[in-house]
């Protein structure tokens, strides 16, 4: 078997259990007669240049990378394909909140006032919940926590920066996904009770397994297929579904982009032909 018959995805290595879950799913997809392989990448915008370049058929990609993926193949005439994605990638929203003990009551109260961002190219703590402040009339001073640049908020760096900083006051309000709210809370960042939700985003969907132009759509199918498949029963595949945050993978969809789709307009992330065009980002 050659090089060219092997499955290939790109993974950004956000962390290092990154290693342990597509090693684990490797040698399941093996087991199942499907010749697969995973390389890693340092930073997303590398990854989707790369799918684009056919160096990888399929990219475990971050919301703002299926954006960019989606608008540089229709600048070429091309198309890629959310083919999956985690149950837990479904309808989430994002969080503005203040201390409990804050003035601050309503989404009018915060403007003019200091709000705590995650980094620069983070979906969830950053572009999500400043264009929904945007689109508000409101005009704040982002204070940006710039961890992990180039992994595109997939870890909790800037989002737990930015809720240290609300709690010693250098900031009045800080941003975060609605699931590390409750984290937060849960490990001691955040004191029980301690905060109040002011703003909430409208429901958006996270990561896709994006599929490349060109790719042999019978390798496609089998992929999904066996994706598909992995039950959360089997032990084995339990560990390794814990450790990437789902108990079941389902159908990609793309409808749930839109809200993601105008922040990047409105920031001018990429542009419509999915060229970097955010000033101060470098991954």
């Amino acid at each position: 078997m050659s090089t060219s018959d092997v499955f290939t995805l790109g993974a950004v290595a956000y962390d290092p259990k990154v290693v342990t879950i597509w090693t684990g799913f490797r040698d399941w997809f093996l087991r199942h007669d499907f010749p697969f392989d995973y390389l890693l990448y340092s930073n997303y915008e590398r990854q989707v240049e790369e799918l684009l370049a056919g160096h990888i058929q399929s990219a475990w990609n971050s919301p703002l990378a299926w954006i960019r993926a989606r608008r540089l193949a229709e600048a070429r005439g091309a198309r890629v394909e959310a083919a999956a994605m985690r149950d837990t990638d479904r309808d989430l929203t994002s969080v503005v909140v203040v201390r409990a003990d804050s003035p601050l009551r309503s989404v009018a109260d915060l403007n003019g006032k200091r709000v705590g961002v995650g980094a620069v190219d983070s979906p969830q703590a950053r572009l999500l919940p400043l264009a929904l402040l945007h689109d508000a009339g409101v005009e704040v001073t982002a204070q940006r926590f710039d961890v992990g640049v180039g992994l595109h908020g997939d870890h909790i760096g800037g989002e737990r920066e930015a809720a240290r900083a609300l709690m010693s006051g250098e900031v009045d309000a800080a941003c975060m996904i609605d699931g590390n709210h409750l984290a937060f809370t849960r490990e001691g960042t955040l004191p029980s009770g301690g905060t109040r939700i002011v703003a909430q985003t409208r429901p958006f969907d996270h990561c896709n397994m994006t599929i490349g132009p060109s790719v042999d759509k019978d390798s496609v199918e089998r992929f999904r297929q066996l994706l598909l498949g992995m039950s959360y029963a089997d032990p084995e595949l339990r560990q390794l579904f814990d450790l990437e945050g789902l108990t079941q993978w389902c159908d990609g969809r793309t409808s749930g982009y839109a809200p993601l789709e105008a922040a990047v307009d409105t920031f001018d992330f990429y542009d419509p032909l999915g060229q970097v065009h955010a000033r101060d980002y470098r991954p």
